[in-house]
C-alpha cells in the first residue's frame, strides 16, 4: 500500500514539474473562483459582482497575475459588497485591510495563500488545518498571517449577520456607527480565541518540526493539534465562548488529516535507513545524521508492437506457400 502511494505521488510530482507553467495560472483562477463565489455567497449586496460573468473574467485575470493581486481583488469585492449596506460599512473593512496588508507585508508577504484559504476552511468546517499546515511549511510570522484570516472570516459573517441593522438609516453619528462595527468585529470572543490559539499552534508546530529528532513532522502535527484543542477550551471555560467540544475535536481529527498529506508529499522520511556520519578538518568536527527521503522509481511503460510480430508471421507463412507452390 505504502509503494503505490510512493508511485502515485512520484507521478503528481512528476506531472507537476512537467506542467508547472500551465497547472500555477490553473491553481491561481481555482482559488480566485472560489474565494469570489463564497465572498457573493455570503455578501453578495451589489448585483453588479454578484454575476457568474464577472467572477469569471475576475479569476481569469486573477490567473495571469502574482498571488498577492487575488488578495487585493478579494478585499475589493467585500468593500463593494458593504457599500451596498452602508458608507460606514466599507470604509470600516477598508480600514481592517489597510491595517492587515500592513502586518501582512511586515511580516509575511510571500504567504498569500494562507490569507483566502483560512476563510474558506472555516466554511468547509475543518479551521484548524490552517495553524497546522502554517507551522509546518512557513516560519513564525505565518502566525500573523493566520490571524488575517480569521479576522476576514468574521469580518464578513458579523457584516453577513448584521446587514439589515448596519444599513438601517436612524438618527446616528458616525462616529457611533463606527465603534459599532468595530466593536461588532473586535469584541468577539470566539474570534480573540482563535487567534491566540492558532498564533501559539503554528509557533509551536514550527518549532517542534525543526528539530532534528525522528518524526518532528508528526510530533509536531499531533501537539500542534492537541495544544490548539486545549487553548480553545480553557478559553471557552474562561470566557464562555459557547465553543462546540465535537466540532473542535471532529475539526482538529480532520486537520490532522489534511496536514499528515502535506507531510506525505513535502517530507516523507525513512528513519529506518538513518545514518550518523562522523568527519573532520583542519578546525572543525562534524556529526551529520542523514535521514534519507522515501521515494520509489516510478515505472517504465512497456509497448509491445504486437501487429508487427504478427504481419511478419503472416509474411512469412505467405513466402512458404508460395515456395512450396514452385
Amino acid at each position: 500500500m505504502t509503494t503505490s502511494l510512493l508511485v502515485v505521488r512520484e507521478y503528481i510530482r512528476n506531472f507537476y514539474v512537467k506542467y508547472e507553467e500551465y497547472i500555477v495560472p490553473v491553481l491561481k483562477f481555482l482559488l480566485a473562483l472560489v474565494s469570489m463565489l463564497m465572498i457573493n455567497s455570503q455578501l453578495g449586496f451589489m448585483s453588479q459582482l454578484d454575476n457568474a460573468a464577472a467572477v469569471l473574467v475576475v479569476a481569469l485575470i486573477c490567473s495571469f497575475m502574482p498571488k498577492n493581486f487575488i488578495l487585493f481583488v478579494a478585499a475589493g469585492f467585500v468593500t463593494l459588497h458593504l457599500y451596498e449596506v452602508s458608507l460606514e460599512c466599507a470604509a470600516a473593512a477598508l480600514v481592517v485591510f489597510l491595517l492587515m496588508f500592513l502586518l501582512y507585508f511586515r511580516f509575511s508577504p510571500g504567504s498569500a495563500v494562507l490569507v483566502i484559504v483560512t476563510p474558506m476552511l472555516f466554511a468547509f468546517k475543518i479551521p484548524y488545518a490552517a495553524p497546522l499546515v502554517a507551522g509546518l511549511l512557513g516560519n513564525p510570522f505565518a502566525a500573523v498571517t493566520v490571524a488575517c484570516g480569521v479576522i476576514v472570516y468574521y469580518l464578513i459573517t458579523y457584516m453577513n449577520v448584521n446587514a439589515s441593522i448596519l444599513g438601517s438609516s436612524e438618527a446616528e453619528s458616525v462616529i457611533q456607527r463606527f465603534r459599532d462595527i468595530f466593536d461588532g468585529i473586535f469584541g468577539n470572543r470566539a474570534m480573540l480565541i482563535i487567534i491566540a490559539a492558532f498564533a501559539v499552534t503554528v509557533i509551536m508546530v514550527y518549532l517542534i518540526r525543526k528539530l532534528s529528532v525522528d518524526y518532528a513532522w508528526t510530533i509536531a502535527i499531533v501537539a500542534g493539534a492537541l495544544l490548539d484543542i486545549v487553548i480553545l477550551m480553557v478559553g471557552d471555560l474562561i470566557y464562555d465562548a459557547n465553543f462546540s467540544i465535537g466540532g473542535v475535536i471532529l475539526g482538529s481529527i480532520a486537520a490532522m488529516a489534511a496536514a499528515f498529506v502535506v507531510q506525505f508529499f513535502r517530507f516523507n522520511l525513512d528513519y529506518s535507513r538513518t545514518e550518523k556520519v562522523q568527519f573532520e578538518d583542519d578546525e572543525y568536527y562534524y556529526y551529520v545524521k542523514a535521514v534519507p527521503k522515501m521515494t520509489v522509481a516510478t515505472p517504465e511503460k512497456k509497448v509491445k508492437k504486437i501487429t508487427t510480430q504478427r504481419n511478419s508471421r503472416n509474411a512469412r507463412h505467405t513466402h512458404s506457400r508460395d515456395t512450396a507452390r514452385k
